[in-house]
């Protein structure tokens, strides 16, 4: 009889202990912004000075494209125009080309998504909750008879991870403070198999859904106005 896992969140339990030994004490957002912000704002400063944006943007697009392991971000100032700004490599992920389809199945899901809420306790340092299931998601998921779609899907810290994106703690620091510094109703996700917009196709081989044309047609169509590097 093969042994099981326990999955929860991002990591299977046995590899939890690993990143444990978290303060006792919870931050708020505000105190985490407060302990982060100085130096992930100077980080930032020179990035979005050469992209001309002013800091912090009214709009920000971060654009996760699987088959790279990178996130890029893109953001836009007072004239609504989307700009490149900087990218960031993933640095743990799971699974491979497709979308997510149940709980446990270990793979980052693909679609177009919100932030739903920061995290300033996660075990993996900080990190940003992904909106997935959205509402394709559920109907595809109704569709196929499928009701454990599976959930808790972050952008964070350190460097291992499976059903997310593992981003390292500088770069999670980064996102977060820039996440609270715009306004989490203003981030716009896409997590993507390949980028579209270099004229990238998914494998034939890849093992997708046959409603997944529809969903990369979707991501492609709104991702067109996003700027390739």
């Amino acid at each position: 009889m093969k042994s099981r896992l326990l999955i929860i969140g991002c990591l299977p339990l046995v590899l939890l202990a690993a990143y444990a030994a978290t303060s006792l004490t919870k931050k708020t957002v505000e105190e985490r912004v407060k302990q982060y912000g100085p130096a992930a704002r100077a980080r930032l400063e020179p990035h979005f000075k050469k992209a001309a944006v002013p800091y912090p943007p009214t709009r920000l697009v971060l654009v996760g494209i699987k088959d790279e392991r990178r996130v890029e971000l893109h953001a836009a100032g007072t004239d609504g125009r989307l700009r490149f700004v900087r990218y960031y490599r993933v640095l743990g992920a799971s699974g491979e080309l497709g979308p997510k389809l149940r709980e446990g199945d270990r793979q980052v899901p693909e679609g177009i998504y919100p932030i739903e809420s920061l995290n300033p306790n996660s075990r993996f340092h900080l990190s940003l909750r992904v909106g997935y299931p959205n509402a394709f998601d559920r109907a595809k998921g109704q569709l196929d008879g499928r009701d454990r779609l599976g959930g808790d899907i972050m952008i964070h810290g350190s460097n291992i991870s499976i059903g997310c994106l593992a981003m390292g703690d500088e770069a999670a620091e980064d996102l977060f403070v820039l996440a609270a510094d715009t306004g989490i109703k203003n981030i716009t996700v896409f997590l993507t198999p390949v980028d579209f917009r270099r004229g990238k196709s998914v494998p034939k081989d890849a093992r997708v859904p046959a409603w997944t044309a529809g969903l990369y047609s979707q991501i492609q169509t709104n991702l067109a106005v996003v700027p390739t590097p």
